[in-house]
């Protein structure tokens, strides 16, 4: 079997996962809203959309249309990599519990969270992201995606942790 197929079939299964997270961050948001939770940075939040898609997209399109190769070798570390990646974004997904979205919610008053992987790091989640969008290209040896996203994702994260620790204070 041609190894594009799986590939992208791998590529699905992680945007559809995706999706889910966004509709359980849409109820997160609802419900943080309600205990008077106020959104801060939402300016930079459609571009984070933008380089998502543009990085599902990327991946297999690179892979179908520069007929990138499957090296064993590469590919089975970096899907190692990206399951680290994943594994460490839900293991802060699980710790902040309705207290996580792909937004920047504040409820004042609520206190810091620190513990589970907050313990160790101050933003487990976006470390998780960083892995997840530098590797899971990487699986097919997509390059090019890999760089352009993971330079994009840099100078979005910068913004956005800017934004989240003036808010957090």
């Amino acid at each position: 079997m041609d190894s594009r197929v799986p590939y992208t079939l791998l590529v699905a299964l992680v945007a559809l996962m995706r999706l889910i997270e966004l509709r359980i961050s849409s109820r997160h948001v609802a419900e943080l809203k309600a205990r008077g939770g106020v959104e801060v940075g939402a300016n930079h939040y459609p571009w984070i959309v933008f380089l998502h898609v543009s990085f599902f997209v990327g991946c297999p399109l690179e892979v179908w249309l520069l007929d990138r190769p499957w090296f064993a070798g590469l590919g089975l570390p970096m899907l190692g990599l990206f399951a680290t990646g994943l594994g460490l974004r839900y293991w802060t997904i699980r710790t902040l519990g309705a207290r996580w979205s792909t937004r920047v919610i504040v409820v004042p008053g609520e206190p810091l969270v620190t513990t589970g992987p907050f313990r160790l790091l101050r933003h487990p989640n976006y470390l998780g992201v960083v892995l997840e969008l530098l590797a899971l290209p990487m699986v097919h040896t997509a390059w090019l995606t890999a760089v352009l996203v993971s330079i994009a994702n840099g100078l979005l994260l910068r913004r956005r942790i800017a934004v989240e620790t003036a808010a957090l204070g």
